[in-house]
């Protein structure tokens, strides 16, 4: 079956090998396309591939039911660690107690390892939920979404587990902030957001009391600094906030908005970008959340939206230039959002 790449969908595969017009070997035949396959084809520009006809694949792999990457036993048994081991590092500090380095790095360390070769960031992390305070979770993501973040700007393994880790620390000074204020429900008094706010400062002195580390604690104290001066607890602006801060600030923010708390339902994940996007002019470092966009962009493709003019369908190719207008699948006819101005995604799903 000779297709065009516009048409190809994950699931899909190839039954003979893949070049780029220098010759450059992209894929092998029988590989199963992902959405890092497809986004990898159309930026080198190749125009038309052969794959299986879709009716020997299975309806599993048909355009209206393209799969969704789940965790496997190995990623949520190291999700699941990861979880304990920062519950059980907030009792420890909550209870007057140091951090042990060698306990955090026994936790991160190995789910890093669980996840090196993964590639659709967006449903796995979706699809990693924990019945535990919604705070631990938040501290494994913030720890996972940094690392690939500070990967993707092409920093060395050693830096972007570091980074990684720093996330993952980010929120410990909550270890101090009363339960009933971090789990109220209601709005929160003057009072108690000041308490809140508080949570970098003792995230700071907890770091820098028992892990001697300044760099880990400036990024606890300073995550929640915006680039325009506006966040806390300093005011600090631009290059006065240090580099890690910025990446764990953008991971720090996607995770918030795609969670369950108990004050607000987790959001669409269009929301989420739009939101991630409106911020990096003025509050997030704008190079940073750009590299997280456009690394998360392909993850979509394949994944199932609602429109303003009530079909459904999925992303087929994202637009690198406005990827709020990629092209989509209805019906096996394809439309192109970014000539139909007015025609909106309203809705991208994760089955």
């Amino acid at each position: 079956m000779h297709i065009h790449v516009l048409q190809l969908i994950v699931g899909d595969k190839l039954i003979s090998d893949s070049y780029n017009s220098l010759g450059l070997h992209l894929l092998s035949s029988g590989t199963i396309l992902d959405a890092g396959d497809i986004h990898m084809l159309n930026r080198h520009n190749v125009e038309y591939v052969d794959i299986l006809p879709r009716t020997t694949i299975g309806a599993g792999h048909e355009p209206s039911e393209a799969p969704v990457r789940k965790a496997n036993a190995l990623q949520l048994s190291s999700f699941s660690n990861s979880i304990t081991a920062i519950k059980d590092i907030f009792t420890t500090v909550g209870d007057g107690g140091l951090i042990d380095n060698e306990v955090v790095e026994s936790a991160f360390n190995p789910l890093i390892d669980s996840f090196q070769e993964e590639k659709d960031v967006v449903s796995l992390l979706l699809s990693l939920t924990s019945q535990d305070d919604y705070t631990y979770q938040h501290s494994v993501q913030v720890g996972m979404l940094s690392y690939y973040i500070a990967k993707w700007m092409n920093k060395s393994e050693k830096d972007a587990l570091y980074i990684g880790k720093a996330g993952y620390l980010h929120d410990i000074g909550k270890s101090r902030i009363h339960p009933d204020i971090l789990n109220k429900p209601a709005k929160l008094t003057n009072d108690e957001y000041n308490e809140i706010q508080k949570h970098t400062i003792y995230g700071y002195e907890i770091i820098k009391s028992s892990m001697k580390d300044n760099t880990l604690a400036l990024v606890a104290l300073q995550h929640h600094e915006r680039m325009d001066g506006s966040g806390y607890p300093m005011r600090k602006k631009s290059t006065e906030i240090h580099s890690y801060s910025l990446i764990i600030s953008v991971a720090d923010v996607y995770s918030a908005m795609i969670c369950n708390r108990v004050y607000q339902e987790k959001r669409d994940l269009l929301i989420v970008l739009k939101e991630l996007h409106r911020m990096s002019f003025g509050q997030l470092d704008p190079k940073i959340t750009q590299v997280f966009i456009r690394n998360m962009i392909p993850n979509f493709i394949g994944k199932k939206v609602s429109l303003s003019d009530g079909r459904v369908g999925r992303i087929v190719m994202t637009n690198p230039s406005d990827f709020f207008r990629p092209l989509i699948n209805i019906n096996n006819e394809f439309l192109d959002l970014s000539q139909l101005q007015d025609v909106e995604i309203t809705q991208i799903a994760i089955e």
